[in-house]
């Protein structure tokens, strides 16, 4: 693992570094940098005020992640070991491609236009993003690794609610305590989902990115309001507790 992407990565998102931590270290490399991406990526639309200029700085990824597919790689800390990663993992393009595309919800302040478009929000970003992981490692059953991401994502987007809002941003369509819980329960389906499909052992250390994603959509579902209040988290200790349990059993 570069020591650069995980300064970045332990700035910026902590709970990925720490599940970098928790990985086997022949994994840790792989994730590290598409992890990197992603928070890269993510930071991209709230960089400017100005949405012509976060726009351009989502264009200048898909335009670098193109570049990078016919062999030419720009000058980034990030994009030198992606663009390994691409070729020696064969990464699908669309998919990186999507990740990017999807953050441009961001730089804007409408709404999403019903339900199915942050489905897919969640799906291109969160669950794509698990995919890549998977599929990094040496996995290919894209289809439970795509269910996990988007629980996980959902439980982490739960979480960013309160900052959404506070960047004028409308993060839920139905922000009633009955609509949250719905959607609490519409992620623990696909975390089950998930589970029943089973993933190779090779991706755990994949998963262990979402290691708090059924206990926090649990609290959601039961506790809606905690999502608006800024409360949904789990306790420090049933964070290092499942984190270290997931880890050494590779259950989850």
């Amino acid at each position: 693992m570069r020591p650069e992407l995980a300064a970045l990565l332990q700035r910026g998102d902590p709970t990925r570094f720490a599940a970098l931590l928790a990985a086997p270290p022949a994994a840790r490399a792989p994730l590290a940098t598409l992890y990197a991406f992603n928070l890269e990526v993510a930071r991209a639309p709230w960089a400017s005020k100005e949405p012509m200029i976060a726009e351009m700085r989502l264009q200048w990824w898909r335009d670098t992640i193109e570049d990078a597919g016919r062999g030419v790689v720009r000058s980034h800390e990030v994009m030198a070991p992606l663009a390994e990663l691409i070729t020696a993992r064969g990464l699908p393009l669309d998919v990186l491609d999507r990740l990017i595309e999807a953050r441009r919800w961001d730089i804007y302040t409408d709404a999403f236009a019903d339900q199915p478009a942050m489905d897919t929000y969640i799906e291109d970003t969160a669950g794509g993003l698990m995919w890549l992981s998977g599929k990094a490692l040496g996995a290919t059953q894209e289809h439970a690794l795509r269910d996990f991401g988007w629980a996980a994502g959902l439980a982490a987007y739960f979480q960013a609610v309160p900052e959404l809002v506070a960047r004028g941003r409308i993060p839920l369509l139905d922000g009633r305590d009955e609509g949250i819980a719905a959607l609490a329960m519409r992620g623990l389906a696909r975390l089950s989902a998930a589970r029943k499909a089973g993933v190779e052992a090779k991706a755990h250390p994949a998963i262990l990115a979402g290691w708090q994603a059924e206990g926090l959509l649990r609290l959601a579902a039961k506790e809606p309001g905690r999502v608006g209040d800024g409360s949904l988290q789990l306790s420090d200790f049933s964070r290092r507790g499942r984190l270290l349990w997931q880890a050494f059993t590779g259950r989850w």
